[in-house]
């Protein structure tokens, strides 16, 4: 008999960018629209079922949409209602999602622009190919 089997590889579409601050989610997101003139939006807690058959974890989410280029930009808490988005990076507090394309001088200039905000300790992109629990960021 032979076996046949299949190798399922996701597809992460995204860059992530860790950031690292003290501030609540809503304080850091006015500094970042203010100083990046975003417009970062609140929107319903994003509910991941981290582990199977427990109930679902919260996460505080906000959405800003770049309308020129259809890119997606999602500013999410790492520190949910019952543990964390991403266990293995537990010194992150947020994680900036952005779908879509960007350009690579886009994304520095970006990354350059959120260490600029005093309030934002770091602001580091990550593979996402690297992490983990990259599941978890699937929505």
């Amino acid at each position: 008999m032979n076996r046949k089997f299949l190798k399922f590889e996701i597809e992460l579409d995204f860059v992530l960018i860790a950031v690292t601050t003290s501030l609540k989610d809503y304080r850091i997101c006015y500094l970042i629209n203010k100083c990046l003139n975003f417009n970062l939006a609140k929107n319903a807690d994003l509910a991941v079922d981290i582990s199977p058959g427990a109930a679902p974890v919260y996460f505080s989410i906000y959405n800003y949409k770049w309308e020129d280029s259809d890119t997606d930009f999602y500013f999410i808490a790492n520190k949910g209602t019952e543990g964390y988005l991403i266990p293995e990076i537990k010194k992150a507090d947020y994680f900036l999602m952005i779908k879509n394309y960007i350009d690579d001088n886009e994304l520095d200039t970006l990354v350059a622009g959120l260490n600029k905000i005093p309030e934002i300790v770091a602001a580091v992109k990550i593979d996402p190919k690297k992490v983990k629990s990259r599941e978890n960021l699937l929505f």
